[in-house]
């Protein structure tokens, strides 16, 4: 019904995406998903994203990337990421997911209040800056909760959680995580950054609210 809107799930194809994309799949396995490929992403993650849409029979799975133009333009060596972490991110993923959702309502994460403290606070529904609604359905869902769904129902993991990756981006990037530290510990090591950007105005809303 075109008065309920468009919706579209985005998806990392990371370490916890396939719970998600499973309950997606027995609803609607025509919905659209959205993966923001920065080209920079570990090669075990395209391959996993093929395996995952097609053992799930997703039929409507968009890899979206950078307009050639602009990243010539912006960052022709691809160093971007090491002179302003923020700026690659922007580029990459923060501006191509927000030419795909153009036109939709209402978008679906996979995130998860214990992943980061600065997702401590999200809520189930929200927000963003374009006035789309953004569900999180999995927002209250723990650790336990995410092994015990990918067992029952015998999901495909992402390889590289195996080698020590809790939480998996891009690869100048990404590093393993510790068993005592936050999943997203090896994001962006040793900086302040903890988020790629496509969420943070979401958080500033939150924060207003809250103040």
């Amino acid at each position: 019904d075109p008065a309920v809107g468009r919706i579209a799930m985005v998806s990392s194809f990371g370490a916890e995406s396939a719970v998600l994309l499973h309950m997606a799949a027995g609803i609607n396995p025509h919905v659209p998903v959205i993966l923001v490929d920065t080209l920079l992403l570990f090669p075990e993650t395209l391959h996993y994203q093929t395996e995952l849409s097609t053992w799930l029979g997703l039929t409507d799975v968009r890899r979206i990337s950078i307009l050639d133009q602009e990243r010539r333009a912006r960052d022709p060596y691809g160093a971007l990421h090491i002179a302003d972490p923020d700026a690659c991110c922007t580029l990459r993923k923060v501006e191509p997911l927000e030419r795909a959702l153009f036109g939709m309502t209402a978008h679906i994460s996979g995130r998860k209040r214990f992943q980061a403290g600065t997702r401590a606070q999200m809520q189930l529904f929200e927000a963003d800056a374009a006035g789309r609604i953004k569900v999180n359905p999995l927002a209250t869902w723990t650790p336990t909760d995410i092994a015990a769904y990918m067992d029952t129902h015998a999901l495909p993991r992402h390889p590289m959680v195996a080698k020590g990756f809790p939480s998996i981006g891009c690869v100048p990037c990404t590093s393993p995580a510790g068993a005592d530290e936050d999943p997203r510990a090896g994001r962006w090591r040793g900086q302040a950054k903890t988020e790629c950007g496509i969420h943070f105005d979401t958080y500033r809303s939150a924060e207003r609210r809250a103040s």
